[in-house]
């Protein structure tokens, strides 16, 4: 088990958000890709920050509230995103996964976003491995 990656258990294959985003197209992307939340990224794919659910909820409360027009996502990104490294063994992100912990967590490699991983693909590696599960690829995007 100790040599698996995260590079292993990644997913590619959902874009990123784009600075600059208005927040209803972060929204539906959360939405139709069923996950927790998104990296943001600038137009190299260099990492800027991290949208979730709870900042969109927040925003759309009080823009709707206010009626004060659609935020970008800028406006409510948290800005200091928890990367990890593609070469990181699974048994050590497992470790660091907590309460108050990210959901999912951008992968980086030479300072430019690849992919990310969700604690549901971290679960479903252990259990396969520990449990012999057998379950699909991506059984799920995120919790």
């Amino acid at each position: 088990m100790g040599a698996l990656r995260v590079s292993d258990i990644m997913s590619n294959h959902i874009e990123p958000i784009r600075c600059g985003t208005p927040l209803t197209r972060v929204v539906k992307a959360l939405l139709e890709n069923h996950i927790s939340g998104l990296p943001v990224v600038d137009a190299n794919r260099h990492l800027l920050g991290f949208v979730s659910e709870q900042d969109c909820i927040h925003a759309l409360l009080v823009s709707n509230y206010h009626c004060e027009g659609d935020p970008v996502v800028d406006d409510v990104m948290f800005r200091e995103p928890l990367p990890i490294s593609p070469g990181m063994a699974i048994v050590d992100l497992a470790q660091q996964l907590g309460s108050g912990k990210p959901k999912v967590y951008p992968v980086v490699e030479h300072g430019k976003l690849i992919g990310i991983v969700t604690r549901t693909a971290v679960l479903a590696e252990l259990a396969r491995i520990g449990c012999g599960l057998e379950l699909s690829k991506h059984t799920s995007a995120d919790d």
